[in-house]
């Protein structure tokens, strides 16, 4: 297994736009495709750069009033899929699942959401439960992805960017996954303890 990885696909999904332009900018000149959805898939576009659908990927459209958009076994599979094991890079090939190095989320805002004082199916709506998989999903396959869980770490990843060009090393991407745990286990208190009121 390589240490050093090259980002070549990015899966990128946010609720917050601010702050991607700059990320977006590096990232498409070091030649990393875009794979995206809905809202954050039309502002890559409308800033100039190509960005494949993820329903192309996946053959399927966003349902269930936006709820399900990126669960899906080829998006999964991208992400979970083991780069040194044989037996998963087969099964990419026989599913045609693409390979995605790189996942960039940013949740539902579900504490703001609160704070605010929405009703109790606005803050139901609020509970991410894709951009939460993603995390979990590109965390655990610290080995072969990145994963940037939120906004606040986009420095790190523009910082790697412009030291490195599109490569992490192993160490890289283990920082990102504990602070994609950081990020995933702090919602899962919020959303608990309003739970738990």
């Amino acid at each position: 297994m390589a240490a050093t990885k090259q980002i070549k696909t990015a899966l990128i999904s946010v609720f917050h736009k601010d702050g991607l332009d700059r990320l977006l900018a590096r990232l498409n000149q070091e030649g990393v495709k875009f794979l995206s959805t809905g809202g954050t898939r039309q502002f890559i576009e409308s800033l100039g750069y190509e960005c494949q659908k993820v329903e192309d990927v996946t053959t399927y459209p966003s349902i269930l009033g936006g709820r399900v958009k990126t669960l899906h076994p080829k998006v999964f599979g991208g992400i979970l899929a083991r780069r040194d094991h044989a037996g998963d890079q087969e099964q990419m090939k026989q599913y045609e699942i693409p390979a995605i190095d790189l996942v960039i989320v940013d949740l539902y805002p579900f504490e703001q959401t609160v704070a605010d004082g929405a009703s109790e199916a606005d803050i139901i709506e609020k509970i991410d439960i894709g951009g939460i998989s993603l995390i979990r999903a590109g965390a655990k396959n610290f080995n072969d992805v990145v994963i940037v869980p939120s906004k606040a770490e986009y420095e790190m990843l523009q910082d790697i960017l412009d030291k490195k060009g599109a490569c992490t090393d192993l160490e890289d991407r283990k920082r990102f996954a504990e602070r994609a745990f950081g990020v995933s286990s702090r919602y899962d208190t919020a959303i608990h303890n309003w739970f738990a009121k």
